[in-house]
């Protein structure tokens, strides 16, 4: 046994009993944060099956924070239990791993504890991620090929973009793009040029022999002649 006197044993006991009360009589008179209702009665649909998620974006989020708060209020609970049960055995106040005495203060200020501050369980931060992360990296799986200095084609990135032109829950105030106005820029590398690299690569074209030149006067052409990059003989050209 510690050093602990009988005074100071009764007295971390009667600390231990009220808290025990204290969670049991919180978890009762909010009906075990709200968990023995049903998610239909909180929403009052039959089914959640035919709405959209975000339809029950609230109450799933409840529901999720009610379940982490009563497995925190049952660890606590099961923590008060174990060190009642450690004071009835007599070996309340050794550290459950190396055996020394904890000191009093650690005791009065953790009445719960059954380790040393060296040993203490909680105080360990892990830092293992699920393993899919290893296959999620970088962005956009192991498609994103950006960065890559041999390999310059269509990759996941570039499937996305495509995508996300049909429409997505950002605004031209939300996007990432500075300087947007309107909703036909607001995705990722929105001003990218798409199928060619330099303007004047999608207006300038050829036939199958490469010896015909026309122009194709599109937006981009424009744009190329009113920013004065273009050569004005170009317009003569058919």
């Amino acid at each position: 046994m510690p050093r602990l006197t009988n005074t100071q044993l009764s007295k971390l006991r009667n600390q231990l009993i009220e808290e025990r009360e204290d969670i049991e009589q919180r978890v009762n008179d909010n009906d075990h944060y709200g968990l023995a209702d049903s998610l239909r009665d909180e929403t009052g649909e039959l089914s959640p099956i035919d709405n959209h998620p975000g339809d029950l974006a609230t109450e799933i989020y409840e529901r999720g924070k009610d379940i982490a708060l009563l497995e925190q209020e049952q660890l606590h609970l099961s923590r008060v239990n174990a060190a009642i049960a450690a004071i009835d055995n007599e070996s309340y106040g050794n550290c459950m791993t190396c055996g020394a005495e904890i000191p009093l203060e650690r005791l009065e200020a953790i009445p719960d504890t059954l380790y040393c501050v060296e040993h203490s369980p909680r105080q360990h931060v892990s830092y293992s991620r699920p393993v899919e992360e290893e296959f999620l990296h970088p962005p956009f799986g192991r498609t994103s090929l950006d960065e890559s200095s041999v390999v310059n084609g269509f990759d996941g990135e570039d499937a996305w973009q495509i995508v996300e032109q049909w429409g997505n829950a950002d605004s031209p105030a939300m996007s990432e793009n500075r300087n947007v106005s309107d909703y036909d820029h607001v995705g990722i590398e929105a001003f990218e040029n798409d199928g060619y690299v330099e303007d004047i690569e999608s207006f300038l074209a050829t036939d199958i022999t490469g010896r015909h030149v026309s122009v194709v006067r599109n937006d981009t052409y424009f744009d190329y002649m009113d920013s004065e990059e273009g050569d004005r003989t170009l317009e003569d050209t058919d």
